[in-house]
């Protein structure tokens, strides 16, 4: 009977904590599930009901949801990429021993911990045509000569918000980073420079090697955090203009402020299986770097 109950009591502890992941995860992914299969648009809600696959099917036939699919791509390869780069050379610099190292490791973190909203208000200002301090600085040192109006012109707004999500970025790849960069032992390095190693082959066969896992998981994190971002762009662009910044998170969330959810949930659905088809091999990869 003891140890029937002893069976039953780790069950009853995490039982509490499912529920509210239920609650707050798997009912609303199941709600909007079963909304993909209606034609749910709030402004003509006597008209709700089953339609199938109508929403899948309008989906594929959309334009800007193909626009969207590839603008998403780009934003996360840029995007992830460069955030991943620029963190590692951060990384680097924060591990090394040098005065006030506490105070910068401090002061680096500002872009993760300011809201996405806040972000996006900031660099709008920054890329301001009229008053913005970009085009101020660029006018001084000659680069220009007239002001840009970066996010009204098609050819910058989509580098300038994604100049923006790398900026925000840097610092989760510079603390994780950071954090397995003191795991590895001092021993290696020192046992390389015994070998007589260069600093290119002490990093790509000692520093790298050791943040394996460190690199798959916390880009991984970062691809579904930044395909999903929505707050930045549309505070400084709202996707325009023209749609030249929206990605495919972006569509979603206009489609339903405009209470189209049943095609909103639909091309959300899309957009996890997306996510997933992309997760599945990462994943692969990282059990056989562990199993190895």
């Amino acid at each position: 009977m003891r140890d029937k109950k002893a069976g039953i009591w780790p069950y009853l502890l995490v039982a509490p904590a499912l529920l509210v992941v239920a609650a707050v995860v798997f009912v609303p992914v199941g709600n909007a599930v079963l909304m993909s299969f209606q034609s749910y648009d709030l402004r003509r809600p006597f008209a709700i009901g089953f339609i199938g696959a109508g929403n899948y099917s309008a989906v594929f036939k959309d334009t800007l949801f193909w626009q969207s699919v590839l603008r998403t791509v780009i934003w996360v390869v840029f995007g992830v990429g460069f955030q991943f780069v620029f963190g590692f050379c951060l990384a680097l610099l924060l591990n090394r021993d040098f005065k006030g190292r506490g105070a910068a490791r401090s002061v680096s973190l500002i872009p993760w911990v300011t809201p996405g909203v806040l972000i996006g208000l900031m660099w709008r200002w920054i890329y301001d045509g009229s008053y913005g301090v970009l085009n101020d600085i660029l006018m001084k040192i000659g680069i220009i000569e007239n002001p840009v109006p970066f996010l009204a012109r098609q050819d910058t707004v989509f580098p300038a918000v994604i100049v923006t999500i790398i900026w925000q970025g840097i610092p989760f790849f510079a603390l994780m980073l950071l954090a397995g960069l003191q795991g590895v032992p001092a021993e290696l390095y020192e046992a390389a420079d015994i070998d007589g190693a260069n600093v290119f082959g002490k990093f790509f066969h000692i520093t790298v090697p050791s943040l394996q896992n460190t690199i798959y998981v916390t880009t991984l994190l970062r691809i579904i955090w930044v395909a999903n971002s929505v707050d930045v762009i549309y505070n400084m662009t709202g996707g325009g203009p023209a749609y030249a910044s929206q990605t495919l998170s972006v569509y979603v969330f206009n489609k339903a402020n405009a209470l189209n959810l049943g095609y909103a949930s639909a091309m959300s659905i899309l957009l996890t299986l997306m996510l997933l088809l992309a997760a599945v091999p990462y994943l692969k990869t990282l059990f056989k770097i562990r199993e190895g």
